[in-house]
């Protein structure tokens, strides 16, 4: 079951799979692991899934992540996890299981991965750095493919 746990939320966080369907189970017990987790509890899980994706080679560079920063902060998601299935979200991940099987808890962490995010990439900083990508696109030709799309 560990396994399968580890597996789920790194799979999801890493966008390896497509996002699996939970049912009402699911629901409820991704709406208990959201509300469960701090804003701090949040950022926790995205340090780590931006740990994790450092580790591409492609990436590896722009990164300067350590071994020992990445065990760090592995070790507090690790327990961040237990808290949240094994304490907090007992109840709702034992009926999600029963009720839509192991994979429910994929798609649980999917939830918080998004709700996690969302608060990352509105912060100002982060935001300022979106929008320069602006920069590099030709507004001219997004204009000519907009109207050719809406006079179809």
């Amino acid at each position: 079951m560990k396994r399968l746990m580890v597996g789920a939320v790194a799979a999801t966080l890493l966008c390896t799979s497509p996002l699996a369907a939970a049912g009402p189970f699911g629901d409820d017990m991704a709406k208990c692991i959201v509300n469960s987790t701090s804003s701090e509890d949040r950022t926790l899980f995205v340090q780590w899934l931006f740990g994790m994706i450092s580790l591409h080679p492609d990436l590896s560079a722009m990164s300067a992540v350590t071994a020992k920063q990445r065990e760090e902060i592995s070790a507090k998601t690790g327990a961040l996890l237990e808290r949240l299935l094994l304490e907090s979200c007992r109840s709702q991940t034992q009926q999600a299981i029963q009720n839509e099987g192991p994979q429910v808890i994929q798609s649980a962490f999917q939830v918080l991965g998004q709700v996690a995010a969302r608060g990352l990439l509105t912060e100002p900083h982060v935001l300022a750095g979106v929008k320069d990508i602006g920069k590099y696109v030709d507004d001219k030709k997004l204009d000519a493919l907009t109207t050719s799309a809406t006079q179809k």
